[in-house]
């Protein structure tokens, strides 16, 4: 029997002719599953790239799972999807949602970046709907304390709160925050905040001004420390939180498909 939640899993789609070999890889956020960027997924392989998404570690089962696993775990799961990638593309885009935008920032600090030696890696980052920090909370400071005291902490009680349109009804996570892993979270986001000066590949950033969940100005304040010249960011509205999912997603996978358009076709 599968482990994983049914409509979770993740995703790999084989590219098409001339885009075949421009790999994306997809990566969902906090708490999230890789259902909530197949919808991406399915775009960009429509236009021919070759699409990944990856299954975070401890993600898309059981909430125990995820308490038991450590960013560092989160941040090889994204290695592994771009090693899958490499084995059969040349230039190779991570785009993420919300956490999975903070390990997208922080994969390209470290990986390959496009033409290597070999030809191959990172030509660009897309970061959507993601957090700078979070807000400021004296638990943090003792959260692994506290998370023996409480294990979840509880998301909104009213079904589709901060969301636009009915998307939230077929949104599939994990019903409650893992407490131990908003810590993980935490030192995750200060690690992003320490790679986005060495990022050295185009970066997108998009977000929405009906984004309530996370903190505000996130965007404003990830694109002033990235240093990269080749910065842009885009702002939506009329979306909450998951854009991917959201009514002005159609908005966003048009960007999202300029961006990898215009940088694959001005490759050195």
């Amino acid at each position: 029997m599968s482990q994983i939640i049914p409509t979770a899993e993740p995703f790999f789609f084989p590219g098409r002719g001339e885009n075949a070999r421009i790999g994306c890889l997809v990566q969902h956020g906090f708490t999230g599953t890789p259902k909530e960027m197949r919808w991406l997924g399915e775009y960009l392989n429509g236009r021919g790239y070759t699409v990944c998404g990856m299954r975070l570690a401890g993600h898309a089962t059981q909430p125990e799972d995820m308490i038991r696993s450590r960013w560092r775990d989160w941040l090889a799961s994204v290695e592994d999807g771009y090693h899958l990638l490499r084995s059969s593309c040349e230039q190779i885009f991570l785009l993420g949602l919300s956490m999975g935008g903070v390990l997208s920032l922080v994969a390209a600090s470290g990986l390959p970046v496009y033409p290597d030696g070999e030809g191959r890696g990172i030509r660009g980052v897309v970061a959507m709907s993601t957090p700078y920090e979070l807000p400021d909370d004296w638990r943090l400071r003792h959260i692994k304390i506290f998370s023996k005291i409480r294990a979840y902490m509880p998301k909104s009680d009213t079904p589709g709160a901060g969301w636009f349109g009915d998307a939230w009804k077929q949104h599939v996570a994990y019903p409650a925050n893992p407490v131990r892993s908003i810590g993980e979270l935490n030192e995750l986001l200060g690690v992003m905040r320490a790679a986005l000066p060495q990022i050295r590949v185009p970066v997108l950033l998009i977000s929405s001004r009906d984004d309530h969940y996370i903190v505000e100005n996130s965007m404003e304040m990830i694109y002033a420390d990235l240093t990269t010249p080749h910065k842009e960011r885009i702002w939506i509205e009329g979306s909450g939180h998951v854009i991917t999912e959201e009514p002005k997603k159609e908005f966003v996978f048009e960007k999202v498909a300029e961006f990898i358009a215009r940088l694959a076709a001005n490759h050195p």
